[in-house]
């Protein structure tokens, strides 16, 4: 901006580690401590680190996350830093319109009076105020940078908290791009806003309010000519923008998150495009995802198009007028040449911040459009839901009670149907069954990824709906059908339910599914990190992996759900070996297609007809010919096992 209404446009030390005895940090990756001849020099890069300081934002099963979230409220939360922020924008602005007054006192009092010592004066008062416009824009510019990120870190980890608690339903029906753009694209567009919009918004418009009064003080009748001329058509003008910007930035960030949406699903999915040649496809496909995105850019570079230049056209043809009125009083001896030239400059001064203002307002669409976006997903209340007056659930023995459970992912179509069924402390039971018949969510609803939509589970007499998630989870182990590794080391993934566990533990879980021989053989044993979603292992293992983090977290019931459907014959025989070690004294469902997995529980159910159609031990359902004594004959007669 010109003098003339523009725009300046926990390190370890010593080798000891600060993160208890592991010496991880909070990405679970093994830190070895700083070497001591480095010692000196981190100790002083760390003084210099900012303390990024405590959010304030943590994980809250029960608190709504999106009680209350705007524009407005991201900036009241700082309010030390906001009025730092105002006091230098409010000297900018008033520094910056001392340039027209300046140059009229040189010109009326220097110049046309020949006053060589005024001239002089002015001069220097004008390069004082262009040094000192410089370093409040400087100190605006370092306090809005570090308001816009502390609030939207504490935005970010907001969103996340929320995606923590939300329930498994949402991720099935919502697309993990969507997901993404809220804490990316949506997040940085807000950013911008508060980094530099709101700034560049409060300068404009006391730019405008100061350079209006110093208009009147300089001529009241050229001051109302000129708000009479420009100030209704830039409404009527402003009123249509509005109107148009609303649709068109809410219609820019839908389609930007379609476009993530179907990134994000191609690179998950890039083994199943690669071997089924849908390249070209997908091309297409994307290309046309890609087509909408622009299509709502072209529609707002339209509107955009249309009302920056109608109000620059606007604005010089009142600034003509003026200099045509105003150039009549100098030559009338009514207005001096220096007064007349401060009142142009004014003018412009008038003008420089409606163009602005047209950009500011673009971006505050965008940040108007990316909070909704954010606010729908905070007000988006999980369905599985924690009361506020739950209680912590005491250990457990283990007895598991199904009382006239109906349930259904879509209410209109239950998969379980007054169904009832009880598990004693310490029993194993098989859910055996045709796909898609509720095996698995019989082992959704124990560990409360879902709630029944009628009657009720309990464990040990607790409804689950009573106690807290914490403390049902943690005495609930789970291995699901397809494991999941993050990124981290073997030990990282083996205590993930457990970190503070001690190597001995770690490794008596490793040699309880019999990992040994993978863990010995990586290059740095358990400290050797896996690729991202366990890409380095095979299939096998990760399954062997997954059933070693449930062993180590000690649970008092376990959920295995199809726990050995990935295995070679092989590594079934060893994981078979180690479910009778972990299932022993405990509680167990088991969610099975192989029979040989079935067989070992105490108890056998067959789910189907939305509900049980039969229930036994192995030899007991054989011996009756039902459902599932054809299941076993047909498995039988393919395997080449007797019964």
């Amino acid at each position: 901006m010109s003098m003339f209404g523009g725009g300046f446009g926990g390190f370890s030390v010593g080798g000891r580690p600060t993160m208890g005895a592991a010496g991880r940090k909070g990405n679970g990756l093994p830190f070895a401590g700083i070497p001591s001849d480095l010692a000196e020099g981190v100790a002083k890069l760390e003084a210099k680190e900012p303390d990024h300081g405590d959010p304030g934002i943590a994980f809250d099963p029960v608190a709504d996350s999106g009680a209350k979230i705007s524009i407005g409220r991201l900036l009241i939360g700082r309010p030390g830093l906001l009025l730092a922020a105002s006091l230098a924008i409010l000297v900018e602005t008033l520094l910056l319109q001392a340039g027209p007054y300046l140059v009229q006192i040189g010109i009326d009092h220097g110049i046309a009076a020949r006053d060589l010592r005024v001239l002089v004066v002015a001069t220097i008062c004008f390069v004082a105020a262009v040094l000192l416009t410089g370093v409040a824009t400087t100190v605006r510019m370092r306090k809005t940078g570090v308001l816009a990120a502390s609030a939207t870190r504490d935005l970010r980890i907001r969103i996340f908290a929320h995606l923590q608690r939300m329930s498994l339903d949402y991720y099935t029906e919502e697309k993990a791009g969507v997901t993404m753009t809220r804490m990316t694209s949506d997040v940085e567009s807000l950013q911008s806003l508060l980094q530099d919009g709101f700034a560049q918004f409060l300068i404009q418009a006391l730019t405008m309010v100061v350079v209006t009064a110093v208009l009147f003080h300089y001529d009241v009748s050229l001051a109302i000519l000129t708000l009479v001329l420009v100030v209704p058509p830039l409404t009527a003008a402003s009123l249509w923008f509005r109107y148009a910007a609303d649709r068109g930035y809410n219609r820019q960030r839908d389609t930007i998150a379609a476009m993530f949406a179907d990134l994000s699903e191609s690179l998950n999915g890039v083994r199943v495009v690669t071997a089924h040649n849908r390249q070209e496809r997908n091309v297409v496909a994307h290309r046309s995802v890609v087509g909408q995105y622009r299509d709502a850019n072209d529609w707002t570079g339209r509107i955009n198009a249309i009302y920056g230049p109608g109000t620059s056209v606007i604005g010089l043809i009142a600034m003509a007028i003026m200099l045509l009125v105003g150039g009549h009083q100098v030559l009338q001896g009514t207005l001096t040449i220096g007064e007349l030239t401060a009142f142009v400059l004014y003018i412009n001064a008038f003008f420089q911040p409606v163009q602005q203002l047209v950009q500011l307002y673009t971006q505050y669409q965008q940040a108007k459009a990316a909070v909704g976006k954010i606010r729908t997903l905070l007000h988006t209340a999980p369905s599985v839901r924690q009361s506020p007056s739950a209680v912590v659930l005491p250990p457990v023995a283990g007895e598991i009670v199904f009382d006239d459970v109906t349930f259904g992912y879509l209410p209109s179509h239950p998969v379980l149907s007054h169904l009832s069924l009880t598990i004693a402390p310490g029993e194993t039971v098989a859910c055996v069954g045709p796909t898609g018949a509720g095996k698995s969510t019989l082992a959704k609803l124990v560990t409360r990824f879902y709630d029944p939509q009628a009657g009720h589970i309990r464990i040990d007499g607790h409804d689950l709906r009573d106690v807290t998630l914490a403390s049902l989870r943690t005495q609930i182990g789970v291995v699901p059908q397809e494991p999941f590794l993050f990124a981290g080391t073997l030990r990282d993934n083996i205590a993930f339910a457990r970190p503070g566990a001690s190597d001995e533990e770690v490794w008596a879980a490793v040699d309880s599914v019999g990992l040994r021989e993978l863990v010995e053989r990586a290059p740095e044993g358990l400290d050797t990190p896996l690729h991202e979603r366990g890409q380095s292992v095979s299939s096998g293992e990760r399954q062997l992996l997954a059933l070693a983090r449930a062993f180590l977290a000690e649970p008092r019931v376990v959920v295995l759900d199809e726990a050995t459907s990935s295995l070679d014959l092989r590594s079934e025989l060893r994981v078979e070996a180690a479910l009778d070690a972990l299932l022993e004294g405990r509680t167990a469902i088991l969610v099975a297609h192989r029979l040989s997995t079935a067989m070992r529980a105490d108890r056998i159910i067959v789910v189907d007809d939305h509900g049980i159609v039969e229930s036994g031990s192995h030899a007991e359902l054989v011996r009756t010919g039902g459902p599932y004594a054809a299941m076993f004959e047909t498995w039988a007669s393919t395997s080449g096992r007797q019964g």
